[in-house]
């Protein structure tokens, strides 16, 4: 993960891009780049959406999220299993299993 950190900050740098990457509009282009990743889904079938933009979109989506991640210096590795643990906590097996109801309603 941290090669394809440092190669999105190359990246950006070579282009005097971390100007436009505040926190707020690395948001926004997460929202944005997820909003194209849904488009793709729109009217049909999940199969039948074309799979080379979906992995394109969905890289967009990461690499926003690793650079939004590394302006508040964020183990990517660290906050993703963290996470998890939470969830673990909220979504009990016992309680969760095979049911798609949010923790609240379980």
């Amino acid at each position: 993960m941290k090669k394809v950190i440092q190669e999105l900050i190359k990246f950006r740098n070579e282009r005097d891009w971390e100007q436009f990457h505040n926190p707020k509009d690395l948001a926004v282009a997460i929202n944005v780049e997820a909003g194209e990743l849904l488009e793709l889904f729109l009217w049909k079938e999940a199969k039948d959406a074309k799979k080379e933009k979906v992995r394109e979109e969905l890289a967009d989506v990461f690499a926003f999220a690793l650079l939004l991640a590394e302006k508040y210096d964020f183990d990517v590795e660290e906050i993703i299993l963290d996470k998890i643990k939470k969830n673990g906590i909220k979504y009990p097996i016992e309680k969760s299993k095979g049911t798609a109801k949010k923790y609240s309603e379980l």
